[in-house]
């Protein structure tokens, strides 16, 4: 896909990688693919197309209105609306780089379906107490579609990694952040 950006609203980086910017949580480990679920996917460019047919042309009109107002030095719509025009561009970026690099895993095409991939639906088990032996459900997906408080952890997680390729009834032990933990895994499902 291609999206052309005129370069007179946008402040180059000298080369920089946007990744370079990204929390951690975000960044791809190096030499990885991409792997996305497909819904997260279609929100992926659900958010590109909504910024290339709607945000950015509304903030072109702006910028060109506020221009044509005169001195722009303390023109607040104008210098407001250039920097919005850069983080939409910077997003631009982002967007079509992990979308070209996206490689959707239908979950229905899996083999072994017994065992934790990528797309699995896990529910685990505290053994050692961490989390008052509480049930806990998470769907393992990409890096960009995560999001703990809705039951979505990163296939790069220390959790997921612990999780990837164990079965229902075993019992995981990793480290994470807060320290080693040990999990069983009372049922694995993909939706």
């Amino acid at each position: 896909m291609w999206i052309e950006v005129n370069k007179a609203f946008v402040k180059e980086n000298d080369g920089a990688d946007d990744d370079e910017e990204l929390a951690p949580a975000l960044r791809l480990p190096p030499g990885s693919r991409n792997y996305m679920t497909r819904r997260g996917y279609d929100a992926l460019r659900a958010e590109l197309d909504q910024l290339v047919r709607i945000e950015r042309p509304k903030t072109v009109e702006i910028v060109s209105w506020a221009a044509g107002n005169g001195d722009r030095s303390e023109n607040g719509d104008y210098i407001y609306g250039k920097r919005r025009l850069r983080e939409i561009d910077r997003r631009i970026r982002f967007l079509i780089k992990r979308v070209e690099s996206a490689e959707v895993v239908d979950p229905e095409r899996q083999q072994g379906l017994e065992q934790v991939f990528f797309g699995a639906t896990v529910t685990i088990c505290e053994l050692d107490g961490g989390e008052g032996g509480d049930e806990q459900t998470w769907q393992i997906v990409g890096v960009d579609e995560a999001n703990a408080s809705d039951g979505r952890i990163s296939w790069i997680s220390p959790l997921a990694r612990a999780l990837l390729k164990a079965k229902e009834g075993d019992v995981v032990r990793f480290q994470s952040p807060a320290g080693l933990r040990e999990i069983e895994i009372l049922a694995v499902t993909y939706v």
